[in-house]
């Protein structure tokens, strides 16, 4: 553990995690199917049952497959346990159902992912839980309504799909001083670019399914943290409510992580060369990227983050006509409701992040119907930015 711990973030991407689960001499960690774990000895079975020895008695509780893919995240965002889910919807539903109760308060931006926001517009106030909508980058309004009260401060930074960015270290506190639990979607930012947990932040969050597995072939979440009793809560809840990750999709997303430094910096580097082009395209209206000068949270994000990530978006003039002339005319780029893979993938907010929004519910978080999200992938930057020019310049001859 002291070598794993002085390694370099690309060396402990590619071995934490895994060596408890080598069997037989192979060089991966197998995947391990089976539902039921057996024990000839019904003493050492109860230990294991009531978790006083390690081990496995059934797969909806724990797999071995799939606690090597918890261990790997656990030590990229330097926690001290991580627990996973059947999906990244399923990690931030689960962790907020287990720390909620009737009468309690949140306290959150108004950018977050769609299905985040149909959590604190329509499921939670079902509860009786107040869910108080914050400026995104507000910090001063963030402090203000964390003082009145709240159970948990939530946050996402990045946000998707307009990436804007707020201060954790600053929100964690006010979080503290209220006693409340700081939770921060940390998918966008990926662990080479942020640690929330080392900002403040009590549990942080992942869409497994995006920037972790990286190929667009495996869904699951995971949260971490460096309170156990906090994750053992969750996944106590998980275990019983049953949204259990899949060891296959735990094996996909642990050969997927193994790249994660060389996908994450390179994906990096390709949105900053196509937020600068997006720039001077005289159809565009807004460009968002953090890695921008003029963004107006660059500044934060330089301080809180080691990368400004993958993810842009940027909105046309014309809307959604313009949106239906440009996108066909990529060559290399998916038109499709994901992020994180390595390749490119674009897509109007209207049928990705914020689908199950109206468009007055996208409007009144920022979100113009002519806005396109662009996750970059890992082809090279110039037939990125070649791709765009030639899509721009066949739909003003279309239009």
């Amino acid at each position: 553990m002291t070598k794993m711990n002085n390694a370099k973030f690309a060396t402990k991407a590619v071995w934490a995690g895994e060596k408890d689960y080598l069997v037989h001499g192979a060089t991966q960690v197998p995947v391990i199917p089976s539902v039921a774990f057996g024990y000839d000895d019904m003493d050492e079975w109860y230990e294991v049952a009531v978790g006083r020895k390690k081990g496995h008695i059934y797969g909806r509780n724990t797999n071995p497959t799939v606690q090597a893919f918890e261990d790997k995240v656990k030590v990229l965002e330097k926690a001290n346990a991580a627990t996973s889910f059947s999906t990244g919807m399923a990690a931030i539903s689960n962790t907020l159902y287990t720390f909620l109760r009737p009468g309690d308060r949140v306290v959150t931006i108004k950018d977050t992912y769609g299905g985040t926001n149909k959590i604190f517009t329509e499921f939670l106030p079902k509860l009786n839980i107040e869910v108080v909508f914050c400026e995104t980058g507000d910090v001063e309004q963030i402090k203000k309504e964390t003082a009145k009260g709240c159970t948990i401060v939530y946050l996402e930074t990045p946000t998707n799909p307009t990436v804007k960015i707020t201060d954790i270290r600053a929100c964690a506190e006010a979080g503290k001083q209220a006693g409340a639990l700081v939770v921060v979607d940390n998918t966008f930012a990926t662990p080479v670019n942020q640690n929330p947990l080392t900002l403040g932040a009590d549990l942080v969050l992942h869409s497994a399914t995006k920037f972790l597995g990286g190929h667009a072939d495996a869904l699951g979440g995971v949260v971490v943290g460096l309170d156990e009793s906090l994750i053992e809560a969750i996944y106590h809840y998980r275990e019983i409510n049953g949204a259990t990750m899949d060891p296959w999709a735990a094996y996909l997303i642990l050969r997927g992580m193994k790249t994660l430094e060389l996908r994450v910096k390179r994906q990096a580097e390709n949105a900053q060369k196509l937020a600068a082009y997006l720039q001077t395209v005289e159809e565009i209206e807004t460009v968002f990227y953090p890695g921008l000068i003029d963004h107006p949270n660059h500044e934060i994000a330089k301080a809180q983050m080691s990368g400004f990530g993958g993810m842009l978006s940027f909105a046309v003039a014309g809307g959604v006509d313009t949106v239906r002339h440009l996108l066909p005319k990529l060559a290399f780029a998916n038109r499709a409701a994901n992020l994180g893979a390595v390749e490119t993938t674009v897509g109007p907010a209207r049928t990705t992040s914020h689908v199950e929004c109206t468009p007055q519910e996208r409007a009144a978080m920022g979100i113009p119907e002519g806005l396109i999200r662009v996750s970059c992938g890992i082809e090279d930057g110039e037939d990125i930015i070649a791709d765009f020019k030639q899509a721009f310049e066949a739909a003003k001859i279309e239009v």
